[in-house]
Order: structure tokens, then sequence, then C-alpha cells
């Protein structure tokens, strides 16, 4: 099973998908997906390139909707 099958089963079966499916969702999801290259995520994840991946989530992160969806994100996951 490759690592992001995985993560999903665990997520699924931990019953935090509909939270996380409402994050992906609101103002702040939706403003971070656009700022994402879908193509160079993709390509980092597949490569296993981490600083690429990195770079990504830093830049998501600079800005406030990436830091208010992280927040979210953390509070969603306890």
């Amino acid at each position: 099973m490759l690592d992001l099958e995985r993560v999903n089963a665990e997520i699924e079966k931990s019953g935090k998908k509909d939270r996380l499916k409402s994050l992906a969702d609101s103002a702040e999801g939706r403003a971070v997906s656009r700022m994402l290259d879908p193509a160079a995520v993709e390509k980092a994840a597949k490569s296993g390139d981490t600083a690429a991946l990195q770079s990504i989530l830093s830049d998501v992160l600079s800005t406030d909707e990436g830091k208010r969806l992280a927040e979210r994100l953390k509070k969603a996951m306890q």
C-alpha cells in the first residue's frame, strides 16, 4: 500500500475525515488550494523531493490563510 493510501485509511479509521473535508472546503482551504501548483506538488511528492515539498509548505505557511488553515488543521487532528 502506498504511504498516501495508508494515511487516508488511518484518517478514515480515526473518524476525522469529515472534519478534514470541511477544512478543505473552507475559505482558507480554497485560498490555499488556489496558491498551489498541483503539478509541482504531485511531481515533488512522487519523486520524494522533500526540499521542494518543504518550500511549497513554507510558501503556504507564510500567508495569513495558510497560517489559519494550519491552526484549524492542528485542532481538527487532536
